[in-house]
């Protein structure tokens, strides 16, 4: 186990000394003396307390999580054999061939790091969030103030937790109900191409259980639609309503869904997501879980 712990810590400095402040979303300030990043930044990035990230540096801290591993890879920015290197080092099996993948490929983060104007999130097959940016946060609410499995849509949409009471009101100008069958269809198609993913049928079997809505679209078998350009109207509690351009992007070979909201340029709404942008969030980019 002591071997396990030295070459977790091993991996975990290199690897943090090896991210550039820029590529995670950071300014790097004059007389900056870490060459990548800082303790405090991987941690705020992972959703881990500092002292915790330091013991794991250090050696001292005993079998991190899978949950924990996979936030830290996707703070560092691991490529797929890395993260496996990462998982293997702290005793546990990496993520299987079968299951829905959460990591989020170093391109896909410095892209959402650099585009800082704009509100971005990184969602997986099931509609899982597993990253976003500062502007996200300021728009939506900060998603790391929930556990990481209410960071779901199909969850905040027809679920009975902390995400659902949290969502802020969105009219879609396809319909409320035509939003939410689509999701619903994703996680249908998402079942036949992960029949094994555990976490995916249990969220899939608990809502079917507890939401009527849910069952009623599940039971309707609707074909999973392509995601499109549409306009949405987001109520925001300071600003009042924002009216955006929503479009999914895919990411090829990694199966995630980028989200992204924007605005005419010099149009009222470009002005309101510019006052979100002074007035902001006080969460960064990141992507976070609960601390252990």
């Amino acid at each position: 186990m002591a071997a396990f712990r030295s070459a977790f810590a091993a991996l975990l400095r290199a690897w943090r000394d090896r991210l550039s402040p820029a590529d995670a979303g950071f300014t790097a300030t004059p007389g900056r003396r870490a060459p990548g990043l800082r303790r405090e930044e991987l941690a705020q990035l992972a959703g881990l307390s500092v002292d915790y990230v330091l013991r794991l540096e250090q050696g001292r801290a005993n079998n991190p999580s899978a949950q924990v591993v996979g936030a830290l890879a996707r703070a560092l920015q691991l490529s797929r054999t890395e993260r496996d290197q990462l998982y293997r080092s702290a005793g546990l099996l990496p993520p299987q061939d079968g299951t829905i993948s959460t990591h989020v490929p170093p391109g896909v983060q410095r892209l959402g790091a650099r585009l800082r104007d704009v509100p971005i999130g990184v969602f997986t097959a099931d509609w899982t969030l597993v990253w976003w940016n500062t502007m996200w946060s300021a728009l939506h609410g900060d998603p790391s103030a929930f556990p990481a499995a209410e960071r779901n849509l199909a969850r905040a949409l027809f679920g009975t937790g902390a995400a659902h009471a949290a969502l802020r009101p969105v009219r879609s100008e396809r319909g409320e109900e035509a939003f939410a069958a689509s999701i619903v269809a994703d996680l249908r198609d998402a079942v036949s191409r992960y029949p094994s993913d555990a976490q995916l049928d249990r969220l899939v079997r608990e809502l079917r259980e507890t939401s009527g809505a849910f069952a009623h679209y599940w039971d309707t078998e609707t074909v999973a639609a392509q995601h499109t350009t549409e306009q949405k109207t987001i109520r925001h509690p300071e600003i009042g309503d924002i009216l955006l351009d929503c479009d999914v992007l895919l990411v090829p070979g990694a199966d995630l869904r980028m989200v992204t909201y924007t605005a005419a340029t010099g149009s009222s709404d470009a002005g309101k997501l510019d006052l979100l942008r002074v007035t902001g969030s006080p969460a960064t980019a990141a992507h976070p879980h609960p601390h252990p």
